[in-house]
């Protein structure tokens, strides 16, 4: 369905869940954070991360560790709830959190009171106005308890770490889960009130084949996910040594991915789900994602694609990145120096950028092109990129129609390599991203 350009898509590129990407982090003062939260306008947003999971994956390179040493996961949790308090008590006290999410790691590793007593407390120390709750989960570890925490804590958006379901997939990448434990998980969650279900699935595994990927997801669409992600596995030993484990031979070549994702695309687009850029999906009728879609409000940031429209985002806990207007800030990644700042009512961020205008501006046509598919260009950026699109022009992936700039729908694997032109930090950087498909 979709041509393909292999030479277009050589350069590794960030996801862009930030302009900015965090790739281009410096140090910074945790005053900085102070001051952005102090003077937050409008309403906020809560991430919330827990970096734990009872059985660790070889293929993830989230900042995550074992969840059997209960010392270390109640100590962290105790930092949490004192961050929590450290941070409310900065916001102005007229700010709404309209938005609360949880991720990981995966948040079903701690205990189902440990979670309801998180959520205790952030409604506790901030004003949540109806806050749309969601939470990442692992349908290993999912229990008729966890269930019955998410039906009382108002939880209206769960996502699942599908990845495939075939089983030699599975034992390549360290996730070995049944069938019949997805099919339970959704049943639990549906019981609990769980309106908004994601699947997130992955192609370009080892030993994985169009017709497993074909496989995955019609049990996918079957078992009724309003939303799909479909990402592709990125293979950086490098960067995450555990997936040194992971036999690289076995590892479907670029041309395949390619046709992975061209199928992917294909038949979710032809069995009911409307695309939300090339790679996330939702199913139109009732899931505000695919709203957004519609009507052009479709946003971006460390959660991926969004129908969120706060401009302020505090992550709280190890890692978390927050994000404001002239700021993106990021906290402590070691665990047991968070545990120790947080748990002295100080903010640990240590590493960050302020934006400036230019990086706001370059921010707000990367995410229009990932967004809307296009973006009104100023002459003088459409004249510094003419060079650099003139590729994608000629091939009819991509247009300049008048001040605009547009991404085709034959250009959609291109996105984000298009988008990647009006970063001016990947020309300094020789960082290794993603493979853009």
């Amino acid at each position: 369905m979709w041509p393909y350009y292999p030479y277009l898509l050589a350069t590794p590129v960030p996801r862009y869940t930030s302009f900015p990407t965090a790739a281009d982090f410096g140090e910074i003062e945790p005053a900085r954070l102070c001051e952005a939260i102090e003077g937050v306008e409008g309403d906020v947003s809560l991430y919330l991360h827990i970096p734990f999971c009872e059985k660790i994956c070889f293929y993830c390179g989230c900042n995550t560790g074992h969840s059997a040493r209960r010392q270390r996961l109640e100590s962290y949790l105790a930092a949490l709830h004192c961050e929590i308090e450290t941070v409310a008590a900065l916001l102005p006290r007229d700010t709404r959190v309209r938005r609360i999410a949880f991720g990981g790691g995966s948040p079903n590793a701690i205990a189902p009171e440990e979670f309801l007593s998180l959520v205790n407390a952030l409604h506790a120390k901030f004003r949540c106005v109806d806050p749309v709750l969601s939470i990442e989960l692992d349908p290993r570890t999912m229990s008729a308890e966890w269930a019955r925490a998410i039906g009382m804590a108002g939880v209206q958006r769960a996502s699942l770490g599908v990845q495939t379901f075939a089983a030699h997939c599975q034992q390549a990448i360290g996730r070995v889960q049944g069938e019949d434990v997805v099919v339970q998980t959704v049943d639990w969650l549906r019981g609990a009130g769980v309106s908004s279900l994601n699947f997130d699935l992955m192609y370009g595994l080892p030993g994985q084949t169009r017709e497993d990927l074909f496989d995955t997801l019609h049990r996918t669409r079957v078992l009724g996910a309003d939303r799909v992600a479909l990402f592709g596995y990125a293979h950086v030993p490098h960067i995450v040594p555990r997936q040194k484990v992971i036999d690289a031979s076995q590892l479907p070549d670029q041309a395949e991915r390619f046709a992975m994702a061209s199928l992917g695309y294909e038949y979710l687009c032809t069995h009911g789900y409307l695309p939300v850029g090339f790679d996330h999906f939702a199913r139109p009728g009732g899931d505000p994602l695919a709203h957004a879609v519609m009507d052009g409000t479709l946003r971006r940031n460390f959660q991926g694609f969004t129908d969120d429209s706060a401009e302020n985002l505090i992550g709280l806990g190890s890692s978390a990145i927050s994000s404001f207007p002239g700021l993106l800030a990021q906290n402590e990644k070691n665990s047991g120096r968070y545990r120790m700042l947080a748990g002295e009512g100080r903010l640990t961020a240590n590493r960050g950028i302020m934006r400036s205008a230019v990086d706001r501006r370059n921010g707000q046509v990367i995410e229009q092109l990932l967004c809307q598919g296009q973006a009104a260009l100023r002459r003088d950026e459409l004249a510094r990129a003419r060079d650099a699109l003139e590729p994608f022009v000629a091939r009819s992936l991509a247009a300049v129609e008048g001040d605009r700039l547009i991404i085709r729908q034959s250009g959609l694997p291109y996105a984000r390599t298009i988008a990647a032109i009006f970063d001016p930090f990947r020309q300094q950087s020789a960082r290794q991203f993603s493979s853009a498909v």
